[in-house]
């Protein structure tokens, strides 16, 4: 917003008028603390879209360097509104524009929490430079610039999470390294395409990351992926293994990132039985013999495999809480759900490779459970990291380390470690390159 100097005159007769106008404009970076009983940070970035709309931001620093989208943002007469999700706040912008006094509500909880206005050198967020990357026609990624330079890293974050959520872990790699992250498509400040059959594919996702690649000039970087972020890992790494130095998976080598039949994935098990009876089906019909007993070989293989899905999962939900009033299940977003039918199988990935694994998984909500019903959560937990475990350690080219009761977010709750391994993974990488 332009603000305009009037004539003396005026400002003789209208002293606050130059703030007043100033003040109505609420673009750009807020920052507070939640007075509650855990006090904790939050941070409001507010901006126009192409059309001139208010959007924003919510960052709880404290918990997650992640960025919330509000799903409604709105100033009128110095009244401020922005919600995300179950939580949303309400406040007064000060007449020169410098903070908005308000309440925070979380369901039936308020707090009070007052945001100041946050220049270059009070901010609390990490130093970075944003741009949209366009990867496809309408499509545009989210890519933030954490500075360095040497071998480039890119940052690929978990399921709903934005590349925001590694803000603080990787410029830990900078100056050595010069790290980038990307968000993908269907969240944050990415574009959100229609959810059919090819927007959200495992490959659609690796070749988004190629494509920032090459418009950035990105020679040999080294992909680090947390959670569902390993798919796009082993798509880039098993399609074109010459543009990557190496892959880096937090708590990321899942079924969706290496097949492996001793864990494999109830999806992607019941699209190939699906397949295998439509290849049965249609052998039943004028094919030979040999056929017709293949087909039926290859149904019953993918029959067994569904079978022993279906009983983990049934043991899976025996173990959990019922959901208050009805017994549905929650509906998912359908970035998410469109981005869980797009996985595809991966088997062989012949790059340099460091895997790590939480396991078993730390989860407070164990300390709940009956003991009977807690071991075999635990149990079912260490059984399906030890598999994938044991299938990367299966490549030549993995490395595998186990960290027990660390949290999926394993680079927040085991930073430490975490940074160690994969600062002594990158030391390789460069020693081999020597």
């Amino acid at each position: 917003m332009l603000c305009y100097k009037p004539a003396l005159p005026l400002l003789l007769f209208l002293p606050a008028a130059i703030p007043s106008v100033c003040a109505q404009d609420i673009v750009g970076q807020w920052q507070g603390t939640l007075q509650s009983d855990h006090s904790r940070r939050i941070v409001l970035n507010v901006s126009r879209d192409s059309t001139g709309k208010l959007q924003a931001y919510f960052v709880p620093i404290d918990q997650s360097p992640d960025h919330a989208p509000a799903t409604v943002v709105s100033m009128s007469h110095g009244e401020v509104d922005a919600s995300a999700g179950g939580e949303s706040y309400h406040g007064k912008l000060s007449g020169d524009g410098r903070r908005i006094t308000g309440t925070w509500t979380e369901g039936s909880s308020q707090s009070p929490l007052d945001f100041q206005r946050a220049t270059e050198d009070t901010s609390w967020l990490t130093k970075s430079k944003i741009q949209l990357i366009t990867v496809a026609s309408g499509v545009s990624l989210e890519v933030i610039d954490w500075g360095g330079s040497g071998v480039p890293l890119i940052f690929l974050a978990g399921l709903g999470n934005t590349a925001h959520v590694f803000d603080n872990f990787a410029p830990k790699f900078v100056p050595k390294y010069h790290a980038y992250g990307i968000t993908r498509r269907g969240f944050g400040a990415s574009s959100t395409p229609a959810p059919d059959d090819s927007n959200y594919t495992a490959d659609q996702l690796g070749d988004d990351v190629r494509k920032v690649m090459d418009v950035l000039g990105l020679k040999k970087p080294v992909l680090i992926g947390h959670s569902i972020g390993g798919e796009e890992l082993s798509s880039v790494g098993s399609r074109y293994p010459d543009r990557v130095a190496g892959l880096i998976y937090l708590d990321a080598g899942y079924f969706y990132a290496l097949y492996s039949p001793d864990s494999s994935d109830r999806e992607l098990d019941v699209k190939d039985l699906k397949s295998a009876l439509n290849t049965y089906l249609t052998a039943q019909s004028g094919s030979d013999l040999k056929s017709v007993i293949d087909s039926t070989a290859n149904v019953l293989s993918e029959i067994r495999l569904v079978q022993r899905h279906l009983e983990t999962f049934q043991r899976q939900l025996a173990l959990l809480p019922s959901p208050p009033n009805s017994g549905k299940m929650p509906e998912a977003p359908f970035a998410p759900s469109a981005i869980i039918r797009g996985e595809q199988k991966y088997t062989n990935i012949q790059v340099p490779i460091l895997t790590i694994f939480a396991s078993p998984h730390a989860n407070p909500s164990l300390a709940q459970m009956p003991e009977d019903k807690r071991k075999e959560s635990i149990a079912l937990d260490e059984q399906e990291s030890t598999a994938q475990a044991k299938a990367f350690a299966q490549l030549k080219s993995a490395k595998v380390v186990m960290l027990p009761n660390a949290n999926h977010f394993v680079f927040v709750s085991n930073e430490q470690e975490v940074e160690k391994n994969v600062q002594d993974f990158l030391a390789t990488l460069n020693a081999s390159d020597n």
